[in-house]
């Protein structure tokens, strides 16, 4: 790696079959809808903080990147501080790797089914705006984590479609509110009158939209 240090893997084969799927039903699956104030935010009203790894190291790298940039090309010293950057990148993406890991067992534990939007990474940080912040949430790699995870223990993975209207649809009643912006935190129904905030009706809907596609309700 770039510290210096040095990995090596290894893959044996026992033979074993990975564990049939155990049965989900409404009351044993999770919706979770990702985000960037709050890193995941789950059907049941439960919100994860998003740490942000990188936005609270950014100073710090900074310094860092500026030590490297005034060092003669080629010395020791710019090799020195190149190593400390290095150093400090790596211990950014370890903390990242650990928060992933432990929320996604937590949720694989604690729910036979798990119900996630397919995510357009890759379109989405062309907005310039928020391309740090979403690549400081590494989406893709946590949902990787789940659903390796869910194969180990025969929990499933439900995905639904990337435009799927989860945040703009009422839980409640159905109704579309079309009108609904990224800045809008909450909105109130006009038909049924219900206070949604945004996130947790959207990873409701996720759960349902992902039990309807399985014909679950």
């Amino acid at each position: 790696s770039c510290t210096g240090k040095y990995f090596i893997s290894i893959l044996v084969e026992n033979d074993e079959e990975l564990p049939t799927k155990q049965t989900f039903s409404e009351s044993t699956t999770v919706g979770v809808d990702v985000g960037i104030k709050d890193f995941a935010v789950l059907s049941s009203g439960e919100k994860i903080k998003n740490p942000k790894y990188l936005k609270n190291s950014l100073n710090r790298l900074k310094v860092l990147q500026k030590r490297v940039s005034k060092k003669v090309k080629g010395s020791n010293n710019r090799e020195k501080a190149k190593q400390r950057l290095a150093v400090l990148h790596e211990r950014i993406t370890n903390q990242r790797n650990d928060f992933q890991h432990k929320l996604s067992f937590k949720l694989v534990c604690e729910n036979q089914a798990i119900a996630v939007e397919t995510l357009n990474v890759k379109g989405m940080i062309k907005n310039h705006r928020l391309a740090q912040a979403i690549g400081d949430s590494a989406w893709s790699g946590f949902v990787t984590k789940l659903e390796y995870k869910a194969e180990w223990v025969g929990k499933t993975i439900l995905k639904i479609g990337r435009f799927e209207p989860s945040s703009k649809t009422c839980s409640i009643c159905g109704h579309h509110n079309s009108n609904l912006t990224l800045k809008d935190r909450e909105w109130i129904c006009p038909d049924c009158k219900t206070l949604h905030d945004r996130d947790i009706n959207a990873a409701i809907n996720i759960k349902k939209f992902s039990l309807i596609d399985q014909n679950l309700i």
